[in-house]
């Protein structure tokens, strides 16, 4: 018996590390702890293109539909065309990767749905994975125990939860798709065990979530729970009755189970803040108070349709939100911060790009939508994919994660398993799939060249991003060859010479014989950056170059979009941090 079960045990073994590896690569961006330079995100968004690297080699690829390239390449078309004519390549560089790292990732999702459930559990495990790690993370945040494991996560101040993705929306968003991936596994597992311990997950998840204070995550939470219960009604008002033979199994908890889960979260928001130490901010307080101030995004999306009105057909220009924001002046209330994104996707791509293009792009997503019809779907896998994909759109029309490398890696997963090729997805037997399966998948040449050319691509931008980095540490910090001729030698960087810009304007004193340049140099920046310190770079250079009304009309927008600033500045005072 023994000789026998070993073979067995064997091949399963492999099986095993093979799919924890996988879904290692699915949950490790969530979890990537590094930060540094001038950008937060960017050793982020590398480690996550280094992960899709890795599934194309381990994950057999499949080709997504048509509709995705076309879709996908439609976007990376605008974006150049209406790209901002201050920045070139730099500016319309990046989003064009991260939608072609996108369309590599719906081909690893195309080749999981046509895997098999083995296969496409890797999403579910992954994201479970890293939301479950993001959770006690982030409780231990929330109540100030994060302190031993710096520089693993980071502590913010008491009260904030938000693991190692550094906003509380980003980490409801994990939350919830890593409740859609324990609901999909709970409802796949016949294991009474183990279905005990993803009961124990799903209430893990449901306290993380309360710890966000995130109103988005709420929304969330309300959408998987409505719609869980819906989908769990149906499948026992089509089961047969008496436990009759060929009746399909109850796979999701009763309705009203799931239901609860919403009186729970309540009750969970109302007792975390008393456990606190200290006074923090609680859900029911955030529910109840709102947005501080002018910041609420009502006021926002007003200035950002103000903005459309003035230019809706070809928009302002990618990237250039921030200044057109900064630029103009409202005839009603002000959002006071550096507004860079709209925090509504269809909103921030007609502000930038012209509502034709917001239609086109958004008006197609929404076609595929409705052609795919999610409400007909009985598919387990792919109601997986509806639901993560779901939660990201929500999250999409509130803020922007797809501007985040782990929702990126997410949603294009996501995209192949709902929109594979023809012939080999959508509700046809797994048997026909896997007939077809063949066909239908990508040969493994292109996979490791698509892997090696994604490969080249962080190798390069990690080299230029570290050594442009070095600009904004101290001299003794710095990597030796850097440590003099810091910024002459990351002045050859076109990858982020906006960055570059950015650090030589605010490091570089404006005399009399360099006012011309710093002029020039300040109205590029300004368009990359609108903040205080480029701004009185500005107003200082057009003074020497004896510009007295530009001088005056700039003070006069640097008073309204910034007014302490405003006021430290004509103290003599510095009017923000301190320069890189």
């Amino acid at each position: 018996m023994t000789s026998r079960a070993a073979p067995a045990e064997a091949a399963a073994l492999p099986s095993k590390a093979v799919g924890a590896v996988r879904a290692g690569l699915v949950a490790f961006p969530f979890l990537c702890p590094l930060v540094a330079g001038p950008s937060v995100q960017a050793w982020q968004l590398l480690a996550t293109w280094v992960c899709l690297a890795a599934m194309l080699l381990a994950i057999p690829s499949a080709m997504p539909a048509r509709g995705i390239w076309a879709w996908l390449g439609a976007g990376a078309a605008a974006v150049v065309l209406f790209s901002s004519p201050h920045a070139g390549a730099a500016a319309w560089l990046p989003p064009v990767v991260v939608l072609a790292a996108m369309a590599a990732a719906a081909c690893v999702g195309a080749g999981m749905v046509r895997g098999g459930p083995g296969t496409s559990g890797v999403l579910a495990v992954g994201v479970l994975v890293a939301g479950l790690v993001s959770a006690v993370l982030g409780l231990l945040q929330y109540y100030g125990l994060a302190e031993p494991l710096v520089p693993w996560t980071t502590t913010p101040a008491l009260g904030q939860a938000y693991g190692n993705l550094r906003q509380r929306n980003q980490f409801a968003t994990l939350i919830s798709m890593a409740l859609v991936a324990a609901l999909w596994i709970y409802a796949a597992q016949p294991s009474a065990r183990i279905r005990r311990w993803l009961v124990a997950a799903a209430l893990l998840l449901l306290v993380a979530a309360a710890a966000s204070t995130s109103r988005t995550g709420l929304l969330q939470l309300l959408s998987i729970v409505g719609v869980a219960a819906f989908i769990a009604r149906r499948e026992r008002r089509g089961a047969a009755p008496d436990g009759a033979a060929g009746a399909p199994p109850f796979s999701l908890p009763p309705p009203l189970v799931l239901l609860a889960m919403v009186p729970v979260y309540f009750a969970i928001a109302w007792l975390l803040p008393q456990l606190a130490a200290g006074e923090v901010e609680g859900m029911m307080q955030r529910l109840q108070e709102g947005a501080p101030g002018d910041h609420t995004r009502m006021i926002l999306w007003r200035n950002v349709l103000s903005l459309i009105a003035a230019h809706p057909l070809a928009g302002w220009g990618w990237g250039e939100l921030a200044f057109a924001h900064y630029s103009t002046l409202y005839d009603g209330p002000r959002f006071p911060e550096i507004l860079d994104n709209a925090h509504n996707l269809p909103l921030h791509l007609a502000v930038e790009m012209g509502i034709p293009v917001s239609v086109l792009v958004c008006g197609g997503f929404l076609w595929m939508v409705l052609a795919a019809g999610p409400w007909r779907e009985r598919d387990s896998a792919r109601l997986m994919a509806w639901g993560m994909l779901g939660a990201i759109a929500l999250h999409s029309l509130l803020e922007y994660p797809l501007w985040y490398g782990p929702f990126q890696l997410v949603f294009g997963l996501c995209l192949g398993m709902l929109w594979p090729a023809r012939g080999g997805g959508g509700p046809a037997s797994m048997r026909e799939r896997l007939k077809k399966k063949a066909r239908w998948l990508a040969p493994p040449v292109l996979s490791s060249v698509a892997a090696a050319m994604l490969m080249a691509v962080v190798g390069y931008a990690t080299w230029d991003y570290i050594r442009i980095s070095q600009i904004y540490l101290a001299r003794d910090e710095r990597l030796p060859a850097y440590e003099d001729g810091t910024l002459a030698k990351a002045r050859k960087s076109w990858l982020f010479a906006r960055q570059v810009d950015f650090a030589e304007l605010t490091l570089t004193a404006i005399t009399q014989d360099n006012a011309a340049a710093m002029h020039s140099l300040a109205e590029r920046t300004l368009h990359f950056s609108p903040e205080p310190r480029v701004i009185v770079k500005l107003i200082e250079s057009a003074e020497l170059m004896g510009r007295g009304e530009e001088a005056r009309e700039q003070a006069e927008r640097f008073r309204i979009a910034f007014p302490a600033e405003y006021g430290r500045w004509l103290k003599g005072l510095p009017v923000e941090g301190q320069a890189p």
